[in-house]
C-alpha cells in the first residue's frame, strides 16, 4: 500500500508539471504578447489634455515599452501604419526619416504604411526610406503586401529601388522565444481613397491576406499577425478588419489602424482577435494570448497603458527627439521666422474639434477662415484687390487649442496635413474664382452633406448664410450674403467672386458634383472664368516668395493679437451661420428650387395615384355589394 501510494503521489506530482510545464507534445500551450501602437502621427512630444494635463511623447512610450519588455522578455513591438504627419517633426520626413529611426530607437520589431506616409507623393515615401537607410541606424522591419507603385508612375523604379533598399517585404518570418511568428502588412479600401497623389497601386486587401498566410504558413509561421491600416467601426459593413478576419482563416491578431478606433476590449471574429490602441501615442496596447497548434485562443490579458504626465520620460529618447526639434528650426520653421517653442498669444479658453454631426458652427473652425482671409489681407504678395471669400473644411482641424499659451508648434498641429508644391510639409492656400450661385452651391453643400460626411463641414469668413435642417436636400440653404464684418451685401448670380481655401480643400471643390450625387456643380475658375486644371498655379505666396501654408496663415493670424491674446469672440461660435430646425411649412417650402419642385410634383402624383387606386377599389366594392 506505501508503493502504491508513492507511486500515485509520482503520477500526479507528474501530471501537474506536466500542466504547468507542457513541452515538445502535440497541443503544446503556447503564450504570445504583441505591444502595439497604430496611427502615430508624429507626436514625438506629449500634447496638453483639456483636463490641463499630457497624452503622448515618444521618451514616455519608451519607459512604457521597456517597463513590458522586463515582464515579458519576448515580446513583439508592432505598429500599424501612419506613424508620420501630425507634428512639425514631420517637416523631416523626407530628409531625416525621424520617425523611423526614432521607432527604431525604441524596438519596433515591425510597421506598415498608412496612407499619410504618402502625403509626400510616392516619391517622398522613397526619399524617406532612402534617408533611414543612409543613416545607418537600427530600423523596424517594413511589411506592405497589397500596395505597389503603379505601373504607369513614372518614377516607379526609383520607388521600387529605395524599397529594396530598405528591405521592405510583403511579409517577414520572425523567431521570437521559440515560436515562428508571420507577420504582413495591408492597406486597406479607405486608406487607398485617402492617397490620392500616392501612384501606388492597391491589391484586394481580402486576396493578398490569402497569399500571405498560405505563405506563411508553408514556411513553417506558427502564429500569423496581420498589420493593418484598415480600421474598424461601429457599422459593420464599413468596418474592414472585421470583414477581413470573417472571409480569412489562418490570422490570429489583427493590429487595426486608420480609423483612430480605442478598442477597450479585444474584438474576436472566429479566431482571430481585432486590436486598437487609439492614435496620436495615447496609449500603449499590450495583448497576451495563450494557444495551441490547434488554433485555440485564450485572452490572458489586455490593456491599454495611458502614455501621460505620471510617466517619466527615457533620456535616450528624450534627447533624440530634443534634436529633431533642433533640426527642424534651423531648416523648416527658420524660413518663416518663428521658433519651435515660440509664443505666439494666448487663449483664455478652449478651441475644440468639432462635434461630429452639430452643424452651428465651430469655433475653431471659424478661427482658422478668419486667419486665412486676414493673411489674404496682410500677407499675400500681389493678391487682386478683390472682395474675397475664404473656406476651411473640418476635416483638415487636426487638434484642438486648449487655454493658456498658444505656441508656434501647436498652431501646426491644427492644420498639419499635406505637402506643398515647394515639397516642404503644409498644405499652402491657394484662389480660384466661383460664380454667385456656385458660392451658394457652397453653403448648400455644407448644409446638406454635413450630415453624411463630418468631414465636408465648412467655415467662411466674409460669408454668412442661413439654413433649415428640415428642408429638402440641397435645397437647405434659405438666404446668403457677403459680409465683411461691418456690411453685408447680396450675392449676385453671376457674378466672379474670388475663394480662398487650402490646396486640399480646393481639390475637392471639383468632386463636389459626384459627393452631391450630381444635383450640384461647383467648377473652380481662375479670374477669366476659366476652369483650372492645375492648383499648382494658383498657390498664394507672402512678400519673401514662400507659400502662404495653412498654418502659417494661422500662426500669423495668432500672433496678430500679441500679449492681448485671443479675442473672447473666439470663445464660442459666433452666428456666421444662422441654422434653424423649423418643422413651419412656410419655411420649409418657402423659395423652392427645382430639386423641390420636382420632389413635391412626385410625392403630389404618389398621392394623387393612392387616391384613385383607393376609390376605385371602394366603387368596386359598392358594385359587388349591389350585385353589379
Amino acid at each position: 500500500m506505501k508503493r502504491l501510494g508513492a507511486g500515485l503521489s509520482a503520477l500526479l506530482l507528474l501530471l501537474s508539471l506536466a500542466v504547468l510545464f507542457p513541452a515538445g507534445a502535440e497541443g503544446e500551450v503556447r503564450e504570445t504578447t504583441v505591444l502595439f501602437t497604430h496611427d502615430l502621427h508624429s507626436h514625438f512630444l506629449p500634447q496638453e489634455t483639456e483636463g490641463g494635463g499630457e497624452s503622448g511623447g515618444y521618451a514616455r512610450l519608451m519607459t512604457l515599452l521597456d517597463r513590458e519588455r522586463k515582464e515579458h522578455p519576448d515580446a513583439l513591438t508592432l505598429d500599424g501604419g501612419d506613424f508620420s504627419i501630425g507634428s512639425l517633426i514631420q517637416t523631416l520626413y523626407t530628409t531625416q526619416a525621424a520617425e523611423l529611426r526614432t521607432m527604431g530607437a525604441m524596438g519596433y520589431d515591425a510597421v506598415t504604411a498608412g496612407n499619410h506616409e504618402f502625403d509626400h507623393g510616392g516619391t517622398g515615401f522613397a526619399q524617406m526610406l532612402t534617408a533611414a537607410v543612409s543613416s545607418g541606424d537600427k530600423l523596424p522591419a517594413l511589411v506592405m503586401a497589397n500596395y505597389k507603385p503603379s505601373a504607369d508612375n513614372p518614377d516607379q523604379l526609383d520607388i521600387q529601388r529605395a524599397m529594396a533598399a530598405y528591405g521592405a517585404e510583403d511579409y517577414m518570418l520572425l523567431e521570437r522565444g521559440g515560436v515562428i511568428y508571420g507577420i504582413f502588412g495591408l492597406v486597406g479600401l479607405d486608406s487607398d481613397d485617402c492617397a490620392p497623389a500616392s501612384g501606388f497601386t492597391l491589391e484586394d486587401p481580402e486576396q493578398a491576406a490569402r497569399r500571405c498566410v498560405d505563405a506563411l504558413e508553408e514556411q513553417g509561421a506558427e502564429f500569423i499577425i496581420c498589420l493593418s491600416h484598415s480600421g474598424t467601426s461601429e457599422n459593420e459593413k464599413k468596418s474592414e478588419d472585421q470583414h477581413l478576419a470573417k472571409k480569412v482563416d489562418g490570422i490570429d491578431l489583427i493590429i487595426s489602424g486608420h480609423t483612430h478606433t480605442t478598442l477597450q476590449e479585444p474584438i474576436v471574429e472566429g479566431d482571430t482577435y481585432i486590436v486598437s490602441a487609439g492614435p496620436y501615442c495615447q496609449n500603449l496596447g499590450s495583448i497576451t494570448l495563450r494557444w495551441d497548434e490547434t488554433g485555440e485562443k485564450e485572452l490572458v490579458d489586455y490593456r491599454l497603458t495611458p502614455v501621460d504626465e505620471t510617466v517619466p520620460e527615457d533620456q535616450e529618447i528624450s534627447l533624440l527627439v530634443d534634436d529633431w526639434k533642433r533640426q527642424v528650426g534651423g531648416t523648416y520653421l527658420s524660413r518663416y521666422g518663428f521658433g519651435y517653442d515660440q509664443t505666439l498669444t494666448t487663449a483664455g479658453f478652449t478651441l475644440s474639434d468639432p462635434v461630429s454631426g452639430v452643424q452651428e458652427g465651430n469655433a475653431l473652425g471659424e478661427l482658422v477662415a478668419d486667419a486665412y482671409l486676414w493673411a489674404v489681407e496682410n500677407m499675400e504678395a500681389d493678391g487682386p484687390d478683390v472682395e474675397t471669400v475664404t473656406v476651411a473644411a473640418d476635416g483638415v482641424l487636426r487638434a484642438p487649442l486648449y487655454p493658456g499659451e498658444i505656441t508656434v508648434s501647436q498652431a501646426f498641429d491644427v492644420l498639419s496635413m499635406g505637402v506643398g508644391e515647394d515639397g516642404t510639409s503644409g498644405y499652402p492656400l491657394v484662389s480660384c474664382y466661383l460664380t454667385g450661385k456656385e458660392l451658394r452651391a457652397l453653403a448648400e453643400l455644407d448644409a446638406s452633406v454635413t450630415p453624411l460626411m463630418p468631414a465636408a463641414q465648412l467655415y467662411m469668413a466674409g460669408m454668412e448664410y442661413s439654413f433649415n435642417t428640415n428642408r429638402m436636400f440641397f435645397n437647405r440653404v434659405t438666404e446668403a450674403r457677403l459680409f465683411n464684418g461691418a456690411v453685408d451685401s447680396p450675392i449676385e448670380t453671376d457674378k466672379l467672386y474670388r475663394v480662398v481655401s487650402g490646396m486640399y480643400s480646393a481639390q475637392m471643390l471639383g468632386t463636389v458634383k459626384d459627393k452631391s450625387f450630381g444635383l450640384l456643380s461647383i467648377v473652380p475658375k481662375d479670374e477669366n472664368g476659366q476652369p483650372i486644371e492645375d492648383f499648382s498655379t494658383r498657390v498664394l505666396r507672402d512678400r519673401n516668395g514662400n507659400e502662404l501654408k495653412e498654418w502659417y496663415a494661422l500662426a500669423a493670424y495668432l500672433q496678430s493679437f500679441g500679449k492681448d491674446g485671443l479675442p473672447d469672440t473666439y470663445a464660442h461660435s459666433d452666428g456666421r451661420k444662422e441654422v434653424s430646425h423649423s418643422l413651419n411649412p412656410i419655411e420649409l417650402l418657402k423659395n423652392p428650387n427645382w430639386i423641390t419642385l420636382v420632389t413635391l410634383l412626385v410625392i403630389a402624383g404618389v398621392i394623387a395615384l393612392a387616391v384613385f387606386l383607393v376609390r376605385r377599389l371602394l366603387s368596386r366594392g359598392r358594385r359587388r355589394r349591389r350585385g353589379w
